[in-house]
């Protein structure tokens, strides 16, 4: 099987989870992560007896769900109303809850956002997400999940110097990084030197490219990463193992993340090939 673990992304609107991941597999690969978003994958539309059977089915298709994504739009942990916080924290629990059930490592949250005009101090902003994530580490303890805060623009830690800064404060096992190189490159971040630096903090790196004008989930090699160097950095520090591939394409998927898997291999990457089916 292929080793990079494959974001369902693109799937979004056009299939359930398993559905898309039943696809995938049938095209040589076995490990995933799945955004949770409705209709895709939302765990208050599925029953216990229909999480256990697509747990089953998982299981049937010899594939692996290595982290669920939370999302970032419809919450914040970093709200200035409680009652939004602790409906952030009731959804993230909810996640963990169906990452237990299907043997889930990994849960991707945000740190949350900030009002852009009038922005709050970010001195409250911080106790708030700290409130929330006090909260939820024992909950993550208990589901045997780690949380991973992910570096988005517009979330009010977007760089990797302020997701490490948050992670070394609480300094606990259960709280890491997800990095998503895309999300670095848009704002101007050198993910190479990002991930050189602060690898011991990161868990799992999302892999896409972008330009700096416009955001992107796009085509390796179509924007300003430089791969090359990316992936020599991930061989000494993360491991390939670690690496979700995030190109986001509801048109022609498959050829795109084939396509991608190539662009890397010229690159350097070591990803094998796909294997006979």
């Amino acid at each position: 099987m292929i080793a990079l673990i494959i974001n369902t992304f693109s799937y979004l609107w056009t299939a359930p989870a398993i559905d898309a991941i039943g696809t995938l597999v049938d095209d040589g690969y076995d490990t995933f992560e799945v955004p949770i978003s409705s209709p895709h994958c939302w765990p208050d539309d599925m029953t216990q007896s229909e999480i256990a059977a697509q747990s089953r089915r998982l299981s049937d298709l010899g594939a692996r769900i290595r982290s669920l994504n939370a999302g970032g739009y419809d919450i914040n942990l970093a709200s200035p109303g409680a009652s939004m916080r602790r409906k952030s924290i009731e959804h993230i629990r909810s996640v963990m809850d169906l990452a237990e059930a299907w043997n889930v490592r990994d849960v991707v949250i945000s740190p949350g956002t900030r009002r852009p005009m009038i922005s709050p101090p970010l001195e409250d902003v911080h106790g708030w997400m700290h409130d929330s994530i006090e909260t939820l580490l024992p909950m993550a303890e208990q589901t045997g999940t780690r949380l991973l805060f992910e570096n988005t623009p517009y979330c009010f830690a977007p760089t990797i110097d302020d997701l490490a800064g948050l992670v070394d404060t609480i300094s606990n096992d259960s709280l890491k990084i997800v990095y998503d190189v895309a999300n670095a490159a848009y704002i101007e971040e050198d993910p190479v030197a990002s991930l050189l630096a602060h690898h011991e903090s990161i868990a799992l790196m999302h892999i896409s490219d972008t330009g700096t004008d416009t955001w992107g989930h796009d085509p390796i090699g179509t924007g300003v990463i430089d791969w090359r160097g990316l992936g020599e950095a991930v061989d000494t520090t993360i491991g390939v193992d670690a690496v979700v591939l995030e190109i986001i394409r509801p048109e022609n998927t498959l050829h795109e993340f084939s396509t991608a898997m190539d662009a890397l291999r010229v690159e350097g990457w070591i990803v094998p090939d796909r294997p006979t089916r």
